[in-house]
């Protein structure tokens, strides 16, 4: 195991972690060499620069224009819709570089600068598109980072949910249903789940598979995800850790609805396997 597993192994195995620290160790796949320590250190200066210019009695109002004043206008982080699939938009310390992301790496950036100035900011993971969700002393304010911080109403949010959820399924939840702040986890998983969807569509295997491997630490419960490494290393021939994992997932959950496939899998696997001996 790496240094950079370990340490990440390490801290997600706690119940609650460093969001910032978490998101920075996923980058390390791909960035061998990236400083940790300095990416938050950049995070610290950006938030320092704000509560420079803040009154200690500045209210939450005010606390959250300065940090989208900073962030958006001066610093001109932005919402990457040209090339939203890229998965630098997924990897903070290229975010905190470039300044550009998708709304769940933004949304992190506004959440680590936000909390440094004692804004009670929380993520949200809306379907389709992460939000943020700030308490004021009046009730919550919801904003998109990918567009700069900007407000969403009721209407706004109940109109992303419609174009978020598959029709034809009934009546939906309630909209505050899909405003509870999402913990570390949720957003370092999410996170994955975007990098992995990225790099399988692009036949990136080896670096799909080394999100995976963070994947099961985030979220070593998941069959789910077990499954979908066992398949991966059937793609890459790797018969025995694939053979392993999917035999693992038909333990967790003997009666899946694929679980015909995964068997006839795993005779494939058996007989690919006896023909290298």
């Amino acid at each position: 195991m790496s240094a950079s597993i370990g340490r990440f192994a390490e801290l997600v195995s706690r119940d609650q972690f460093a969001l910032a620290e978490a998101c920075l160790l996923v980058a390390q796949d791909e960035y061998p060499g990236l400083d940790v320590g300095a990416g938050i250190d950049r995070i610290d200066a950006i938030a320092a620069t704000v509560r420079g210019r803040l009154a200690a009695d500045a209210s939450p109002e005010q606390r959250v224009a300065a940090v989208n004043r900073h962030l958006f206008a001066e610093l001109g982080f932005r919402g990457n819709a040209e090339a939203y699939y890229d998965p630098r938009n997924s990897y903070l310390n290229q975010v905190l570089e470039r300044r550009v992301g998708i709304p769940i790496t933004l949304s992190v950036v506004f959440l680590e600068v936000a909390r440094r100035v004692g804004v009670a900011a929380q993520g949200i993971a809306f379907p389709g598109h992460f939000l943020v969700k700030v308490r004021l002393g009046r009730g919550a304010l919801v904003l998109d980072a990918f567009t700069g911080g900007t407000p969403q109403s009721e209407s706004d949010l109940r109109d992303r949910l419609e174009q978020a959820l598959p029709r034809g399924r009934g009546a939906a939840p309630a909209l505050e249903t899909y405003l509870e702040p999402a913990t570390a986890r949720e957003i370092v998983a999410r996170m994955l789940r975007n990098l992995k969807a990225i790099y399988l569509h692009s036949g990136a295997l080896e670096s799909a598979l080394a999100v995976m491997h963070r994947m099961l630490l985030v979220v070593p419960e998941s069959a789910e995800e077990l499954r979908d490494r066992g398949l991966l290393y059937a793609r890459l021939d790797c018969y025995r850790p694939a053979a392993a994992d999917l035999q693992s997932y038909l333990r967790r959950r003997p009666d899946a609805p694929d679980a015909a496939e995964i068997h006839a899998q795993l005779a494939t696997l058996k007989a690919a396997g006896a023909r290298l001996h």
